[in-house]
């Protein structure tokens, strides 16, 4: 019998599982074989890459679902294709006549839109990688572009970090608390503070949640948190806080 070379059969090893042998009459002949876990010196080292590659990947997809984008950023990527010159009927940004009828149909209902299509849009703007709330934030972009004043969404899975109550103050409150416009108690002017306290922290607080005067709710910036407006409060009390002089 005709005997085939070791090295010619451990080299017939196709993808499929399929491996060639000589029968009897000394033809090669095709048959299954169980594929061991190792097939020479160092081969399992030469799958380290090969998994290291596949980890990098995996961690590079999760880092870039979790860091959702802005609106502006949606809108510059996609939307800005037709909304930014109203190509095929779509509404210009910066038209307040054109979005203020569309605005008036709220964020919901008009990214429900979105999402679905309408006449020349496809389903998501055509960017089927764009999330519910990516969409969300870039109706709200146009639409304050064109006139509108909504608040852009958070993401509840992956909230931001809390502000601090400087990082707050200089935002937003200064814009009347540092020179006391509208009646505002100045920054670390304790005496102008005291009256609104007299009833504790926690009033004073709900005060600026709800709103009140020539304030509006929230200092008029409706995304922050009941803990971020109490943080800008105290840090305006504290802030170079100057004592009331003792009468003589």
């Amino acid at each position: 019998m005709k005997r085939w070379p070791r090295l010619w059969i451990e080299r017939s090893v196709s993808l499929s599982g399929v491996l060639t042998k000589p029968n009897r009459t000394g033809e090669p002949e095709a048959t299954t074989f169980r594929r061991r876990s190792s097939v020479g010196p160092g081969s399992s080292m030469r799958s380290i890459p090969i998994v290291l590659t596949l980890c990098i990947f995996s961690m590079a997809a999760d880092k870039a679902q979790s860091q959702e984008r802005t609106g502006k950023d949606v809108v510059t990527s996609t939307c800005s294709a037709c909304h930014a010159t109203g190509k095929n009927g779509a509404p210009r940004i910066g038209d307040k006549k054109a979005w203020g009828k569309v605005a008036s149909q709220g964020l919901t209902s008009l990214t429900q839109v979105a999402l679905d299509g309408i006449r020349q849009m496809p389903p998501h703007g055509a960017n089927l990688q764009l999330t519910d709330t990516e969409i969300k934030r870039a109706v709200t972009y146009m639409v304050n572009r064109s006139g509108g004043n909504w608040t852009e969404p958070i993401d509840k899975k992956h909230p931001p970090a809390a502000r601090t109550g400087e990082q707050i103050v200089q935002a937003r409150c200064s814009n009347c608390h540092e020179k006391g416009l509208h009646g505002a108690p100045k920054i670390g002017d304790r005496e102008a503070w005291n009256p609104r306290l007299k009833d504790g922290l926690d009033a004073t607080v709900r005060s600026a949640i709800n709103g009140h005067g020539a304030m509006p709710a929230r200092g008029g910036l409706a995304n922050l948190t009941d803990a971020e407006v109490r943080e800008a409060i105290v840090y305006m009390i504290n802030k170079g806080a100057t004592t009331p002089k003792a009468s003589k």
